[in-house]
Order: structure tokens, then C-alpha cells, then sequence
């Protein structure tokens, strides 16, 4: 990579090319629209063949757990591990940047001065700051949530097919109840998540947006006091819930023709594992569980008000009844994404100060209510929590002409988890005196990916075939981090 890529944007500004009136991707035309783009992808994720697979699992003797999940907390556009998880306070203020430090209740591990709620409840997270982020981009940000350097359509034309961790979990795995989907995501852009690739539609994360009621914020982080609909459960006009059974139905009278010639009791299984698919559609299940109405008043107030504080109380109610997978795109503006701290001095980038600095205490209560949360409810040795970006920042500040913003850098980064089962209280790999490169225990994409399907126990060795018919393997160059398991 060019030092010009490694220290610079290399495309252009998060409002210069929005394209507001072109339509790209994935569109919709009214609500119906929105409606069949929305449930065909959660119908789709957990189709009949894979609710055959997973009963011929379980007849096989082979335990499947019913709980394991992941919920991913995606910082679009790449934060500062200098100013988060890797702080450098020995170092001068051009390299360790504006923040101070604070210690956390893990005896010689410091972060930054913002995040006290996470340093209080240290003993419950790991930080891997060796990340070696070299290859990964945005708009589209791919590698880390395919686990694959080759998923990079900036210089990959064939980037975009490798399947999304998420959609791999659908696919091999499924959800954990009949009637939920398996992959969940809210999404601000597109380009801000990956996708089910080579795998097919069918496994594509379920967009999520409208599916609760939510507040509305601007591209500036700004709470405009509206809220979204939650209209996407609701069926078109003339398209009723008892209508789709009864088209069921219909289907089932047909299937009852064949099943004179049907020895081995196939088709009385089909009509069961079809009507598992149907359930997700036109059950009540997924709905009530986007209902934040029904959630305990006095959780929604620990949570709070703001939209990605209520998107992860959301994502708690969906782990908690069944969903596999669930990202939460933490940006407000759908460019480059919020985290993506530059320091141009205009809205939404800003520098350190100005950029990073509101967002922290945010995200530290957001991370830390969460996992407080779910260890509360006995979930969090099921679900592993994740936050990370795309990769990390600049060792010197004051780039593009700003007091003290910071560039991207592949070079290395740093990453969060906690939960999943996992040994936690740690802090895994370092990085070089000034945080600018790796100076032990590098983690890799396919380390990360092989971590989260050792977690969901989706075997190493799995494969799926490309357009071509040519096999690709799940986890590429990686495997389990050995510390955490």
C-alpha cells in the first residue's frame, strides 16, 4: 500500500458525492417495497433446507447450542486506537494526542481518559491492540466482517461476493428459535456492511431499521425529534396474516397428492420445515421482538435516549429470543461513516478533540450497559460482544491541515470483546513505542473470523462454492485466538 493510502483519504469528501436522488443497490418504491425486500431476506435466512440440516444435526447425536450469538458494534469509518485502547501517554503530544489515560480495575492497563465505564469493568474485556488491519478499506468496509483480505472491492473486483461472518453463521448455523432471522443488522449505509456474496440473498443480513421505533438523528449526530414508523411488519393492504396461511394451505393440498408415492415420509417433513419459513413472516415472534414498548421502562431508561444506546437495547431483545447475529452500524452520516476523525474541521469528520472526544463517553456507556446487561440476564457467556472499525489511526496528528486529526492506517488497530465464554481481562499483542506498527502477536482477519465461528460453533473446515463452482474455505490464513479460548 502507498504511504499516500496509508495516510490519507483516497476518496473524496462524505458530502461530495452522496448522490441523494440516484438509486443504488438495494432500492425500495413505497412501503410494499421495503416490506418484500425485508422479509424475503429474513424468510430467506432461515430457509427449509437449512432447518432440515440442523434436525439431521441434532439426530446425529451432534449438540447444537440454542444461544450462542454475537453482537458486533460496528465504529464505521476507523477508530483512533491511540485514543482509545493503545494510549501512548510517555510519548509527545504529536503522537499521544490530546487525551489523557486512566487506570483501569486490571492492574497495568490503561486507557483513555474517556472510557471510565469500561475501565471500571476491565476484568470483563479483552483488547487486542496488534491487529493488523493492512488491506482493509471503506465504503465499502468488508474485510473485517468477511474476515477476508480479499474481500476489498477498491482493489478486488470480485470483493464484494465473499460472504459476510453474519451471513456464513446463517447459512451454517441458522437462528437460534424457529421464527427469528439469523442475521440482523441496522444499517446507515450500505456500504458500511458486508453481504451474503457468493452465498445467495437468502443471506443477507435483515435491515432492521424500520422494524422498531427509533429516534431519527441527522449526519451530524443531531436528534431531530422524529421517529421511525416501525412499519415494517405490517402487511400490505388486502394481505392478511390468515391469507397467507390459507395460500399455505393450498400448497400443502398439492403436496398431499404426492405423498401416496412418498415412501420415506419426506414431504410430511417438508410441510413441517416450510411452515417454520412461513412463521417467520407472518408470526408474532420477531415482532414483539422489536417491540422496545414492551421492555421494562426502567431498562430503556438505563440504556437511554440516544439512537444507538436504544438500537443496542434492540440487539439485546433480539440475542435474547433467538437471532444468531446481530451489527449495529454506529454512524450517524452514511459516507465514510462517523469514526472517520480526519480532522478536516467540518461536520460530521472533526479532529480528536472535536471528532472522537463527544462520541467516547457515548460509547462507553453504551458497551458497558450492554454487557452489564446481559451478564445480569445470565446471556453474556452466550453472546460475544465485539467493537471495532476498519482500521486504525495515524501515529501523528495534525493531518489535512487539522490541529490534531488522524488519517487512516492499516497498518495496525485495535479491537474490544467481551462475553462469548471467552477469558477476558487482558490485553493481547502490542504495538511499537509510538502505536505505529505491530510489535507482537499479530491478529489476523481470518483470526478474528475463526474466534467468532469457534464461538457459534460453526466447524473451521466449512466451505461454500463460487459462482464458478469453486470451493472457498470460511476461515482463510487464520485460526482461534488461543488466548481467549
Amino acid at each position: 500500500m502507498s504511504m499516500k493510502a496509508r495516510m490519507g483519504h483516497v476518496h473524496r469528501h462524505a458530502f461530495t458525492d452522496l448522490n441523494a436522488r440516484k438509486k443504488e443497490g438495494l432500492t425500495f418504491s413505497g412501503r410494499r417495497g421495503f416490506m418484500k425486500a425485508g422479509l424475503a431476506g429474513m424468510a430467506g435466512l432461515n430457509v427449509p433446507s437449512l432447518l432440515r440440516w440442523r434436525s439431521g444435526q441434532i439426530n446425529a447425536g451432534n449438540s447444537i447450542s440454542h444461544r450462542k450469538s454475537v453482537i458486533l458494534l460496528w465504529m464505521a469509518g476507523g477508530p483512533s486506537h491511540i485514543d482509545t485502547w493503545d494510549v501512548k501517554p510517555e510519548r509527545p503530544y504529536e503522537n499521544r494526542g490530546p487525551f489523557g489515560v486512566i487506570q483501569t480495575s486490571v492492574p497495568g492497563i490503561e486507557i483513555c481518559e474517556h472510557l471510565p465505564k469500561q475501565a471500571a469493568m476491565m476484568d470483563r474485556f479483552t483488547l487486542i491492540r496488534s491487529v493488523d488491519a493492512r488491506g482493509s478499506n471503506h465504503e465499502p468496509n468488508r474485510v473485517f466482517q468477511t474476515g477476508n483480505r480479499q474481500a476489498a472491492p477498491r482493489v478486488n473486483a470480485k470483493g464484494d461476493l465473499y460472504p459476510a461472518i453474519g451471513s456464513v453463521i446463517s447459512k451454517f448455523r441458522g437462528s437460534n428459535r424457529p421464527g427469528m432471522p439469523a442475521y440482523v443488522a441496522f444499517m446507515k449505509s450500505r456500504s458500511h456492511l458486508a453481504f451474503s456474496g457468493y452465498l445467495g440473498k437468502r443471506y443477507d443480513p435483515f435491515i432492521a431499521d424500520r422494524a422498531s421505533r427509533l429516534p431519527v438523528y441527522d449526519y451530524v449526530g443531531k436528534d431531530t425529534g422524529r421517529v421511525t414508523g416501525a412499519d415494517l411488519f405490517q402487511l400490505p393492504r388486502g394481505l392478511t396474516q390468515s391469507r397467507i396461511y390459507k395460500r399455505q394451505e393450498l400448497f400443502k393440498d398439492f403436496d398431499r397428492l404426492r405423498n401416496h408415492l412418498d415412501l420415506h415420509g419426506s414431504m410430511e417433513a417438508m410441510d413441517s420445515f416450510h411452515q417454520q419459513a412461513i412463521e417467520m413472516v407472518a408470526g408474532r415472534r420477531a415482532q414483539e421482538a422489536f417491540d422496545l414498548s414492551a421492555e421494562d421502562e426502567s431498562v430503556r431508561a438505563r440504556y437511554g435516549s440516544h439512537l444507538w444506546c436504544q438500537q443496542a437495547l434492540v440487539a439485546r431483545r433480539l440475542v435474547e429470543r433467538g437471532v444468531s447475529f446481530v451489527t449495529l452500524d454506529l454512524s450517524y452520516h452514511p459516507a465514510s461513516g462517523t469514526w472517520d476523525t480526519h480532522g478536516d474541521n467540518l461536520p460530521p469528520y472533526g479532529g480528536i478533540e472535536r471528532g472522537l472526544g463527544p462520541l467516547l463517553p457515548l460509547f462507553d456507556h453504551l458497551l458497558t450497559t450492554l454487557v452489564s446487561d446481559l451478564q445480569e440476564r445470565r446471556l453474556l457467556d452466550d453472546v460475544l460482544v465485539v467493537a471495532m472499525g476498519e482500521f486504525g489511526r495515524t501515529p501523528l496528528i495534525g493531518t489535512q491541515g487539522s490541529t490534531d486529526g488522524r488519517n487512516h492506517w492499516p497498518e495496525v488497530m485495535s479491537m474490544c470483546l467481551a462475553g462469548g465464554g471467552l477469558r477476558h481481562g487482558q490485553v493481547i499483542g502490542a504495538t511499537e513505542k509510538d502505536g505505529g506498527h505491530i510489535k507482537e502477536r499479530p491478529v489476523t482477519p481470518g483470526d478474528f473470523a475463526a474466534t467468532v465461528y469457534h464461538h457459534m460453533e460453526v466447524p473451521q473446515d466449512a466451505t461454500y462454492l463460487d459462482s464458478s463452482g469453486r470451493p472457498h474455505y470460511i476461515v482463510v490464513d487464520g485460526e482461534p485466538v488461543r488466548e481467549l479460548i
